[in-house]
Parts: structure tokens; sequence; C-alpha cells
């Protein structure tokens, strides 16, 4: 696969990162895209910069594409708190079809590029509860990419790769670290100040800081205030 292009969708966070490094790896050259979706924790995006640059994306595109304009979820919408925990069921902080929208977009620059092969950074172990981070939902949107496209019909199948779907928070962790992931680069908090650190509490922090509990690997994540 020496050279052969790839999408990586690519959030700034300590799974995009290592899914991207992951990628790397196996030799593709990655195109990472990364959205300006009208969330509230735009610091993820200056996280993505780094990361594509330090992680050596073969590009890396910010597309604009205002999903947060329909609000009902905290991650866009102001007047909808973060909470410190998700609670039973969806919480608030699941986007409305985000990441159907995303890979969407991804799908439509690899049959640009004549890329067969897209990454997400979905999991479905160590997360909050979204629909669109199960392994159904990869497999459905793969079928749809392959229906839905000209490379679909004429013989070139799309594959969604979703390499982190099965793993733990610290398994992902271990294996950013053998990849030489820098994670405190990376920027997970769903209520990351302006200057990227991290408020320690929301569903995000707590998973990510549990991750590196479990990996007994120190916590390199940036927060705001000491010790937490």
């Amino acid at each position: 696969m020496s050279g052969a292009p790839a999408v990586v969708l690519l959030s700034g966070g300590l799974d995009s990162a290592t899914v991207l490094a992951l990628a790397t790896e196996q030799g593709y050259a990655c195109h990472a895209l990364s959205f300006d979706y009208g969330q509230r924790h735009d610091a993820e995006l200056v996280a993505a910069k780094r990361v594509a640059s330090t992680v050596g994306a073969a590009s890396h595109r910010v597309m604009r594409i205002d999903i947060g304009a329909f609000g009902g979820s905290a991650l866009t919408d102001a007047a909808i708190a973060v909470p410190d925990d998700g609670g039973d069921g969806i919480p608030v902080t699941y986007v409305p079809a985000r990441n159907t929208v995303f890979l969407s977009c991804a799908l439509g620059l690899a049959e640009t590029l004549k890329a067969r092969e897209l990454f997400i950074g979905v999991n479905a172990v160590d997360y909050s509860g979204y629909p669109d981070c199960r392994p159904a939902f990869i497999a459905a949107f793969e079928a749809l990419a392959n229906l839905a496209t000209r490379a679909g019909v004429e013989g070139h199948p799309f594959h969604i790769n979703a390499p982190l779907i099965a793993m733990t928070k610290a398994q992902i962790i271990e294996t950013g670290m053998r990849l030489g992931v820098d994670y405190s680069i990376t920027t997970s908090c769903y209520r990351a100040d302006g200057e990227g650190r991290a408020c320690g509490h929301c569903d995000a922090c707590r998973f990510r800081k549990q991750g590196f509990a479990a990996a007994g690997i120190a916590d390199p994540t940036r927060y705001v205030g000491a010790n937490l």
C-alpha cells in the first residue's frame, strides 16, 4: 500500500491522531480532513493542524460545513450546557448526523483523489453512547458508499476503516505511544478554552484521563487549573 492515497478524518483529538498515525504506518499517503462545523470547542481545529503537521499528513483540509446551525447539541448550541456526566442514553453532546455528514464529505474527497480507503476514529467501547460510533453504522455507510458513487458502481469499492472501534481507551493510547504520537498536542475536551486547555471534568476528559491511568502512562494533557 506504499504511497496509496487515503482520506483520514482528523478532529485534533486523541483518537483521530492515533488513526492518522496507524494509517501512516501502513504506508498510505494520508489526506487529512477536518471540519469547522460550528463547534463551540474550536480549539480542536488548532490541534488538528498541529497533528497533521507532526504526524506527516500528505495534505490537510479544513472544510466549513455549519451543521451546528441546526442546534440540538451541547457542542454546537451555547444555550445547552456541556454536562460533567453524559448520564444514561444518548447524551446532549451528541451532534445530530455528524459522522454521517463527515464521512459523506470524506467520500467525495476520496473519489476525487482516487483513494479507496477512508479512516475514522470512532470507538464503540470507551465512548459516550453515540449511535454513529457503532460497527453497524460503519458497515452500513460502507455499503452506501459503494452503491452511491461512480467508483463503487464501476468496481472500485471503498473501505471504511475504523481501527479503534473495539479498543479500550488504554489500548488506543498504548498503540499511539508505540507509534510515537505526541498526545500533548491533541485536544479532546468538550469545553477546551481558547488556549486548548482541557476542563478535566466532561465525558471526553474523563475517558481520556481514565485511559492514561489504565495504560500506566503519565497524562500530558494541559488542564485549566492545577492537579486535575
